[in-house]
């Protein structure tokens, strides 16, 4: 990959469209955009130009002049009608006349070995195009503007300081000067460490935004699954009868959830049945409930628990993390059970919060978590040599083996906010961009 290379790439998604974009950036992004289009007036940075791409199509062309533009370099954008062959001809032309075709991520790569943005903001840019709700958009655009690394930027400082106040102590030493008492030690490496751990922490809530989750709908036949089920969906995706059994497999569905993607799963009522094709489905209800990350298990609180019930309850609280609900509130209420009513929607607000705090107690609401199973681990690793650290210095450890857990307890900071990132790190973050971003 020669980064010196004027790259081009179509960066609207495949298929059709009323506008698609062709993107080159580089020295020679605007000498070869002026080579192949016709324009109505010179290129200017920050304006519009309209022209003609000779004989295919009328194009609106950007110009964004180094270094006030995404990858920090001379970048071109030709606007044109969105038909895959017009698209092609474009990209065709800008390659012949002295462009190559982009690496995946190498726009954003470029951004990034410019100076532009931090590896979290490269890594949320990914999120963001990824984002399949306004609320996974919301959080990526927060860290695409740097609040994980301004999250970040305290705790490095932090770390730096005192290893800078060691170093000084190492080198004053022949002086006899004590310029990091223990006690100062050791409430600076707690201030850190705390702050490193509220962040691993954050990760809980930070991965249900990323990655979803998956909730299984369990309980005796009518207790009324599938109408809760299609309440939560706001739609009606299972069929809802008053005869026992009805639903005899798996149902599944995807919507969000306070603005997480849920994959909800109805599952099929849980009896002792001779019926060979409902005993599958019941056989599904408990696969189901070891496969998912939260169980809902339902049952009628207009009767007293039976033994089903508590039998259905000790199964899904052994699988993981269970919440109890008691349907058909509206007739009746169970101790120790959170009241819902499908029928008149009595619960549901609360069941939907209560249903992400089972998962992540300690979520925060804004972004300055971290969602990246990559951050976590990196900050697992400075965790863990912080506390080595803080050993050290309890037992008067001298202060330049001290040191050595400091800088080990750097370096994973150092490979999330890029200050030194090691090749495969970089070719890790990148090769799973798309094409043109």
């Amino acid at each position: 990959m020669n980064l010196k290379d004027t790259i081009a790439a179509i960066s609207t998604p495949a298929g059709r469209g009323g506008i698609g974009v062709v993107r080159l950036s580089g020295a020679n992004a605007r000498p070869i955009a002026e080579k192949i289009l016709r324009l109505n007036a010179p290129l200017e940075s920050w304006r519009a130009t309209f022209g003609e791409l000779p004989e295919v199509d009328q194009v609106v062309v950007t110009y964004f002049a180094a270094p006030r533009s995404y990858t920090a370099e001379d970048v071109v954008e030709i606007s044109c009608h969105g038909a895959p062959v017009i698209l092609r001809h474009a990209l065709e032309r800008a390659c012949e006349a002295g462009a190559r075709l982009d690496e995946p991520g190498e726009f954003t790569l470029r951004a990034y070995l410019h100076g532009r943005i931090d590896l979290p903001q490269a890594e949320a840019v990914r999120d963001l195009i990824e984002a399949t709700t306004l609320y996974q958009a919301r959080i990526a655009a927060q860290q695409v503007e740097g609040s994980v690394s301004r999250r970040l930027k305290p705790v490095k400082e932090q770390l730096l300081e005192l290893i800078a106040l060691l170093e000084a102590g190492i080198d004053f030493a022949e002086d006899d000067i004590d310029v990091a008492p223990a006690e100062e030690i050791l409430r600076r490496i707690g201030r850190i460490l705390s702050a490193i751990c509220e962040l691993i922490a954050s990760f809980s809530y930070g991965k249900l935004v990323h990655n979803g989750f998956t909730l299984a709908i369990v309980g005796r036949p009518n207790v009324g699954k599938s109408s809760l089920f299609n309440r939560l969906l706001e739609q009606d995706r299972a069929i809802v009868t008053d005869i026992p059994g009805t639903t005899r497999d798996l149902v599944s569905e995807t919507a969000s959830l306070e603005g997480i993607p849920v994959r909800f799963v109805d599952t099929a009522g849980i009896r002792n049945s001779r019926d060979v094709v409902e005993s599958l489905g019941i056989e599904r209800s408990y696969q189901a409930i070891a496969d998912a990350d939260v169980t809902l298990v339902v049952v009628d609180a207009s009767v007293p628990l039976t033994e089903q019930d508590d039998e259905l309850i000790r199964r899904a609280r052994a699988s993981g993390k269970t919440l109890v609900v008691g349907n058909k509130s509206d007739l009746g209420k169970i101790p120790d059970t959170l009241p819902v009513s499908a029928l008149t929607g009595e619960g549901l607000p609360e069941l939907r919060v209560r249903l992400i705090d089972t998962l992540a107690p300690h979520r925060e609401l804004e972004g300055g978590f971290i969602t990246s199973i990559r951050h976590e681990q990196l900050l697992k690793e400075s965790r863990e040599a912080l506390e080595q650290a803080r050993n050290a210095a309890a037992i008067g450890i001298p202060h330049e083996m001290l040191l050595l857990d400091l800088y080990a307890a750097l370096r994973p900071i150092d490979s999330i906010t890029g200050a030194t990132t090691a090749d495969d790190i970089l070719n890790r973050i990148f090769s799973t961009f798309c094409i043109g971003k």
